[in-house]
């Protein structure tokens, strides 16, 4: 069963300049995600999809390959994960070479493993009925008995949960934002990484963190300085 690995990194990034590259714990952040995926030792070829040439060199320099720069219609703010990984995945069929499982990593995504990717796709081949798994995390407060503002007034969200205990509502996940495993064929077909046949990747709060402003970037370097402090 081949496996392909790709990292999408763009360089226009608008809150955080060059945040694909930007220095995280004194090492490119992308370097994380390339790495993890070499250390898995489960893919048959690790690349980086990008417009920028800059990422590109950075990219290969730990070691990730950049066979093809992204075209102009997937570079923009526009453009989806879905669009980039549809055009790398026909890029590689029309050079000849096809694919029964892709994996997506965020390039800012620290926190990712090579244990979880392993055992992302071992989750992912062990079911037949499985066509995509994805990395998601739990909600610390539960979402049922948020707020909402009503012409400047607080009111709950969903009242019917107003009293209830936080243990007797069903646990309510997100997407962590770090890795997609998922069949080719079926992802072709379906076009997005999610369906009714994703099964998801349970990862601890501790080691998630969105990263869309410097708040974020710093919140990322304290949690991953305390893990590996503490490991």
């Amino acid at each position: 069963m081949s496996s392909l690995c790709i990292i999408t990194a763009r360089g226009g990034s608008k809150r955080i300049p060059r945040k694909n590259i930007k220095l995280f714990c004194d090492k490119p952040i992308i370097a994380y995600s390339i790495e993890a995926a070499l250390e898995s030792g489960i893919f048959d070829e690790v690349m980086v999809s990008t417009e920028d040439e800059e990422i590109a060199a950075i990219a290969c320099e730990y070691g990730a390959s950049v066979p093809f720069f992204r075209s102009q219609d997937t570079s923009g703010d526009h453009a989806d994960t879905e669009d980039v990984l549809i055009e790398v995945l026909k890029e590689f069929g029309a050079r000849g070479r096809r694919f029964d499982t892709a994996c997506c990593i965020y390039p800012t995504a620290p926190f990712i493993t090579a244990q979880k990717l392993r055992s992302m796709r071992d989750l992912l081949i062990a079911d037949d009925s499985c066509e995509s798994v994805m990395t998601a995390t739990s909600f610390s407060f539960p979402p049922q008995r948020g707020l909402v503002l009503n012409e400047g007034f607080g009111s709950w969200w969903q009242p019917e949960h107003s009293d209830a205990r936080s243990q007797d509502l069903p646990k309510i996940y997100h997407d962590a934002g770090q890795a997609y495993f998922f069949e080719v064929a079926a992802f072709l077909d379906s076009r997005a990484l999610m369906s009714a046949r994703t099964r998801l990747f349970i990862v601890p709060e501790t080691e998630v963190q969105d990263i869309d402003n410097e708040e974020d970037w710093i919140l990322a370097e304290i949690k991953y300085r305390y893990l590996h402090a503490c490991s």
